[in-house]
């Protein structure tokens, strides 16, 4: 792996030489006024640094550590944070943080109408807000109905680094050139300086740089800065290995999940499949199964009645033909009904089918 000129500020140890320092005093209070982007008569000019250990019970964590705290000459305090590792709830320690310098600048007894605002300010090598496409936010509380701010003691601004993907020649505010500055210094080279600073530069981009060159580090400070840069990869691999590990887990579950809905759509669909085909089988043999009765039946009785109507135009025809005889015998009317059993009715009407 080659050897860049310039360290990276996402370093914590390097982010702290750069701008928790009394020597580059200067450089914070630019930053602070370029991000804020403060009106001119609003730009800090002095700063203080305070303790920036905000609870000595548990000193050790750098979770409660800030990076840089400082106040102005009006009392407002500044919060600096550098986050290299996407860790859960950030959001919510961005505001722990804030509520802690908060609740911290009143001593016993004091009015809290001395209470000074707290400005969060922090970069981090994450995504915060998938929703938002602009890589810089500024966050403050409003009225939901009117959105006036009079609730002013806490503002947040976040400049979420892989969202910035301007080049060099895109660089146009001095928040485009300190996004560039901490995504792309380690990569940057000395010839590229000017052209990144800009023609009108007051130098405080340059020097932020010439803080990054290697040359100038002793070996106890690459010592402090490859430890941290080792805590820094460490720190990611860990949450890396916790993401990976809930994603298996949830896929897992999900594999599960879905299976069980699978089975039981299935199932569901199995039933309204089957019964749907189960009528149009039904259906089917039904019509099937009535044609074949419906013609068995038919033939049975058409049998009957063919039988009944033989039968009955058999027993006219010798009806008739006795008829024929008695009349043909010298029998008056009366006499052939009585010797037939019929009706003299009947007797005429057999009479006039045989004539």
């Amino acid at each position: 792996m080659s050897i860049t000129r310039f360290l990276d500020p996402k370093n914590d140890y390097a982010f702290k030489r750069i701008f928790g320092t009394e020597r580059n005093k200067d450089i914070l209070i630019h930053f602070i006024n370029d991000m804020l982007e403060f009106r001119e008569g609003q730009k800090i000019e002095t700063v203080r640094f305070l303790k920036t250990n905000q609870d000595p019970k548990i000193a050790s964590l750098k979770q409660s550590v800030v990076d840089v705290l400082c106040e102005d000459h009006e009392g407002r305090q500044y919060i600096v944070e550098m986050q290299v590792a996407k860790l859960p709830g950030f959001e919510k320690r961005a505001q722990y943080y804030a509520a802690k310098a908060y609740s911290s600048q009143l001593g016993v007894g004091e009015e809290y109408r001395h209470l000074k605002e707290i400005i969060f300010l922090a970069i981090t090598d994450f995504i915060m807000f998938p929703d938002k496409p602009g890589y810089k936010s500024d966050h403050v509380i409003l009225d939901k109905k009117t959105y006036s701010r009079d609730l002013k003691d806490f503002s947040f601004t976040f400049l979420e680094l892989p969202k910035f993907n301007k080049g060099i020649d895109e660089l146009e505010s001095m928040v485009d050139k300190w996004a560039y500055f901490f995504k792309h210094a380690r990569d940057s080279h000395k010839d590229e300086l000017m052209q990144i600073a800009g023609a009108q530069s007051d130098g405080v981009i340059e020097r932020a740089y010439e803080e990054l060159e290697r040359s100038g580090w002793t070996d106890i400070d690459m010592n402090t800065y490859e430890a941290e840069q080792k805590r820094m990869w460490d720190e990611k691999a860990v949450f890396t290995q916790k993401l990976e590990d809930a994603e298996a887990k949830g896929l897992e579950k999900g594999l599960e999940k879905g299976l069980e809905q699978g089975r039981e759509q299935g199932l569901q669909q199995g039933r309204e499949q089957g019964l749907q085909q189960g009528r149009e089988q039904g259906l089917q043999q039904g019509r099937e199964q009535g044609l074949q009765q419906g013609r068995e039946q038919g033939l049975q009785q058409g049998r009957e009645q063919g039988l009944q109507q033989g039968f009955e135009e058999g027993r006219r025809e010798i009806q008739g033909l006795a008829v024929k005889n008695l009349f043909a015998a010298g029998l008056n009317i009366t006499m052939v009904a009585k010797a037939l059993g019929l009706s003299e009715a009947e007797i005429e009407k057999l009479r006039s089918e045989i004539l």
